[in-house]
């Protein structure tokens, strides 16, 4: 199996979202006919039918980057991924720069409203660090910033800290948001909502594991980070009964087909609740079990992402739509504009 690759213009890297939601571009990937057909993400209802089952990704991004300073004064910013084995006190953390959070070493906000303590340490920048005084969620809401992707270059902004979070966003946790969602606005969603698709959420708390480059010469030895998901009841009766009716479930993102994934993983391919750590990794080829269409952004070359979106649309289908999507100068990656693969 192969990487996917591409070369893209830098000019094409959307460094702001666009002035409303809705107002991104829309490329359709017909697998059945092999068509590509340019339309506008507000015209999404044109494609969706009544009937149609929309899943959503209700994760919200925590604002977990922090920036402290060791005792010598050097500033080390810190991304807070999660709690470690359910201990608010002990959390799995990246360093940047690694080396100046070394095991023992305490680290402080500025104010001292929070200190932390290495306790070990792992690869790629990761430490595992101790809360040794103060709140950590009181210091992240007061002091923390939204994880932006490190392409985009500016710092977080007010914008962003609305604009990075999806519409449906519910459930705090993630350090980075599920992007196909960001182009959904209220208004879209209630004129879908009157056109008779329907809509359920999901929980994917997207963690700093999805977004990492894949390294190693084959794709299938690489190992997916693990993240928390959750389908409830509720959610997993909406999604048998659509099935059942023969109607389409259509995910919103790949975090969302990851979640319905590990659900249909856990239940022998049948809907029912299922929560738990995943670690997904879907790669062609691949029989997709509760997946029937895909809204999604696009992605970095190289990733865990692009190989789940050609898995879905197929390899060489999926490198004439980012083709034409570079030819027509559509807006890539979180901030860009989106695909509908039906």
């Amino acid at each position: 199996m192969r990487l996917l690759d591409y070369e893209l213009p830098e000019e094409l890297i959307a460094q702001h979202p666009a002035a409303k939601r809705e107002e991104s571009r829309l490329l359709v990937v017909d697998c059945a006919s092999g068509s590509l057909t340019d339309s506008r993400f507000a015209d999404l209802g044109r494609w969706l039918r009544a009937g149609d089952l929309l899943v959503v990704n209700e994760t919200r991004v925590r604002p977990a980057r922090l920036f402290v300073r060791r005792a010598t004064g050097g500033r080390v910013e810190l991304l807070f991924v999660r709690a470690e084995a359910g201990d608010d006190a002990r959390w799995r953390v990246l360093a940047k720069p690694a080396k100046h959070a070394a095991v023992g070493a305490r680290l402080a906000t500025a104010d001292g409203s929070l200190v932390v303590e290495v306790e070990a340490e792992g690869e790629q920048g990761e430490r595992v660090v101790r809360i040794a005084a103060g709140s950590l969620d009181a210091t992240l809401r007061a002091q923390g910033e939204v994880p932006l992707p490190p392409y985009i270059r500016h710092a977080p902004t007010a914008e962003d800290l609305e604009r990075y979070q999806t519409v449906f966003a519910r459930v705090e946790g993630a350090v980075a948001a599920p992007t196909a969602g960001l182009h959904f606005s209220s208004a879209l969603l209630a004129s879908l909502a009157d056109a008779g698709v329907d809509r359920v959420a999901v929980t994917l708390h997207v963690g700093p594991g999805t977004f990492r480059p894949i390294t190693a010469d084959d794709p299938r030895e690489h190992e997916m980070e693990e993240e928390w998901f959750e389908v409830n009841a509720a959610a997993a009766e909406a999604l048998r009964a659509a099935r059942a009716a023969g109607r389409r479930i259509v995910a919103v993102g790949t975090t969302t087909v990851r979640a319905l994934e590990s659900m249909a993983d856990a239940n022998a391919g049948r809907f029912a609740a299922a929560s738990g750590w995943t670690r997904k990794y879907i790669v062609p080829p691949y029989r997709f079990q509760a997946v029937d269409a895909l809204i999604t952004n696009f992605h970095l070359p190289r990733t865990t992402l692009l190989l789940l979106v050609a898995a879905f649309a197929g390899e060489e289908r999926l490198r004439e739509a980012y083709a034409h999507a570079v030819r027509e100068r559509y807006r890539f990656y979180s901030y860009g504009d989106a695909m509908l693969v039906v």
